[in-house]
């Protein structure tokens, strides 16, 4: 019999030392302790291992085991770095800087300011070269950079090349930075908005906005001038020999003149067969804008951005909106859910940066966006969605754009019913997704669906959205009536896609070339966040976030079509 078991396949005998009886089960049972076999030696008498400290202070004082909760899913002993945490001791910036006046703090200032101390402690340098050094002539940094060695001298000053500098001298190559004195006003509440807050006036008495056309619009400006004038006769004033025109005259402006600009009037973007990079939260920094900016995008817009978090001045919101020089047409995207931040929100961005057209998110499918009426939830509350566009539209003196999903529910569009209804808000560019938010990034997008949106939202301009993975999925998408194409994941997987689209034909690069791709995106980033230590780490997170995505296309070669390249906790966060 042990022979007949000994020689049967695909059964694993169990180790003796895992042999218990049923006796041993039911004492182990009631004592509480771990089995030992009886060819073990007993252990009771060695030293048990000590615990990490993080889990010692989750135990309750009380020693009872009954109340204690097992921790799970907890590894409370690994080396976790927190992002102000990357050097215990950092130096103070008036040293980085070496500014000629002493820190502002004085003795009460937490940083170092002994070079030699900090440098006793500082991590090794990455390299002998440095791109900020080699390409601007100075690295902000100084010796906290992580490639000190290039721009130091032995007494550990920084160099300069005067003449990178002179090149670089008065020329703003990143815009859209946040003003401290600004950020101080806003954590203050001390920013007026005037014009969000006469439109705030006309919702809040419960009228509700009227859809009127430009004849309309045209005559009940020409009554309000008519009662302006009677006004002005009434405090005694001559207009007898005042005269509306039924067009305004060129000539000295007036305070009448002094008015909100007409749609006519505002600034008009191109928006016509153009290739557009969507905006992908954490992916669609500002280095891997550059990236695609370079391969031929011609529109790029910024990440996703909470307009609460705006209105208070948080820096790490606010560095959302950056834009570089190269990026020639550029927006901004904005998350919200009620008409009063919002249309605040795009009075101050209006006021305070330089954009294009900003966008108005309504199709983010998060839970964290969509349950706070956010996002997609702006589809299935049409009032508010309204409101917030009429909002932003009243006080932007540029396009404002609208990106949208089919619906909420996998089998029931409700695109084609709002997009009529937007026309007359005032959209100058609707974007569509071509899947509900059911569907999240699964299955295949519906550009049957997006083109018929697209005839109805003539002559505004319609983007279609959704498995663009190759200039052959481009060149079906423009068969429909769509104005243009937005690409999103097909650009995180190859970035080269759009010069793939614009000359029609698969470029195969060769090996060198994308590792050029990656050695651009490092400087961009070292440039972007810095070359000290904090600034490294952040580099190397979004790089290998982005390499989540790349890896199937350099390392797997051509993508399948209906590939799913998002894990469910990427999915449940990507925009």
């Amino acid at each position: 019999m042990e022979s007949a078991v000994e020689v049967e396949r695909g059964v694993a005998a169990i180790k003796e030392q895992f042999l218990t009886t049923k006796e041993k089960f039911h004492e182990f049972l009631e004592s509480g302790r771990p089995h030992q076999s009886s060819d073990e030696p007993d252990k009771e008498s060695e030293e048990p291992s000590e615990e990490p400290e993080q889990k010692k202070m989750k135990l309750d004082s009380d020693g009872d085991k009954k109340d204690k909760k097992r921790m799970r899913g907890q590894n409370k002993s690994r080396p976790h770095m927190k992002p102000h945490s990357y050097e215990e001791r950092r130096l103070c910036s008036s040293i980085i800087q070496e500014r000629e006046t002493k820190c502002f703090y004085g003795d009460k200032c937490r940083f170092v300011h002994d070079v030699s101390e900090y440098m006793s402690t500082k991590a090794a340098d990455l390299g002998d070269r440095c791109y900020l050094f080699d390409t601007f002539g100075k690295c902000r940094y100084g010796v906290t950079c992580r490639f000190a060695k290039a721009h130091t001298s032995p007494e550990l000053k920084n160099l300069l090349n005067e003449e990178l500098c002179k090149g670089w001298a008065g020329r703003e190559t990143v815009r859209n930075n946040l003003d401290k004195e600004l950020q101080r006003q806003l954590r203050k509440k001390q920013v007026k908005f005037t014009g969000a807050e006469a439109y705030l006036k006309t919702i809040s008495r419960g009228k509700k906005p009227e859809h009127k056309s430009a004849e309309e619009s045209q005559h009940a400006s020409n009554e309000e001038e008519n009662q302006s004038g009677a006004g002005d006769a009434a405090n005694g004033q001559d207009t007898k020999n005042v005269v509306d025109p039924p067009v305004k005259t060129v000539g000295p402006i007036i305070d009448a003149d002094i008015v909100k600009l007409r749609p006519c009037e505002k600034k008009q973007v191109d928006f016509k067969d153009k290739l557009y990079l969507a905006p992908l939260t954490t992916c669609g920094n500002l280095p891997f804008r550059r990236v695609c900016k370079r391969f031929g995008a011609d529109i790029t817009c910024g990440e996703m951005a909470m307009c609460t978090n705006l209105l208070q001045g948080q820096a790490s919101e606010w560095a959302l909106l950056k834009r570089h020089e190269s990026e020639d047409l550029f927006g901004v995207q904005l998350e919200g859910c009620f008409p009063d931040t919002m249309t605040r929100c795009a009075e101050l961005l209006n006021q305070n940066i330089d954009v294009d057209f900003v966008d108005i998110n309504s199709g983010c499918p998060i839970d964290l966006v969509y349950k706070k009426g956010g996002g997609c939830g702006l589809m299935t509350r049409t009032s508010k969605f309204e409101q917030i566009v009429r909002g932003m539209n009243s006080v932007l003196d540029v396009p404002l754009t609208v990106k949208i999903r089919t619906g909420v529910q996998q089998n029931c569009n409700v695109a084609h019913k709002l997009i009529p209804e937007m026309k007359k808000w005032g959209v100058s560019l609707i974007t569509l997704h071509g899947r509900s938010r059911e569907q999240r990034y699964t299955k295949s997008a519906d550009w049957d669906y997006i083109d018929t949106c697209s005839q109805l939202a003539a002559p505004v301009p319609l983007f279609g959205n959704g498995d663009i993975l190759s200039y052959e999925d481009a060149m079906k998408a423009r068969e429909t009536g769509v104005s243009g194409i937005m690409v999103a994941r097909g650009a995180l997987i190859k970035p080269w896609l759009f010069t793939e689209i614009k000359e029609n034909r698969h470029w195969d690069i060769s090996s060198s070339e994308r590792l050029d791709i990656l050695r651009d995106f490092t400087n961009y980033g070292l440039e972007h966040w810095g070359s000290d230590t904090q600034g490294v780490e952040k580099t190397r997170n979004f790089m290998l976030e982005w390499l989540s995505f790349l890896c199937s296309e350099m390392l797997l070669g051509p993508v399948p079509k209906n590939f799913s390249f998002l894990p469910k906790h990427k999915a449940n966060a990507y925009k």
